[in-house]
C-alpha cells in the first residue's frame, strides 16, 4: 500500500501550515509508516491511505517520487 505523509520538518518549532512537506512511501501500516520514518526527526501531522485513482494523478506530476526505506 501506499502512504501519503505530512510532516514538518522540525520537531521543536511549532507547525505552520506553509511549512508543511509531504512524500509517498510504500507500507504495509500506519504503524509501519512511523517505524520506517522515526530516525527521521519528522513532526507528522498526518498519514493517508492512497486510493488507485489518487496514486494515478500523482504520479502526473513531474516530482513525483516513492521513498524507499
Amino acid at each position: 500500500m501506499i502512504y501519503k505523509v505530512f510532516y514538518q520538518e522540525n520537531m521543536i518549532e511549532t507547525p505552520l501550515r506553509e511549512n508543511t512537506k509531504s512524500l509517498m512511501i510504500e507500507a504495509s501500516s500506519v504503524e509501519d509508516v512511523r517505524k520506517k520514518l522515526t530516525n527521521r526527526g519528522f513532526n507528522i501531522e498526518f498519514i493517508e491511505l492512497m486510493r488507485d485513482a489518487q496514486i494515478a494523478y500523482e504520479k502526473n506530476d513531474p516530482d513525483f517520487k516513492l521513498e524507499e526505506i
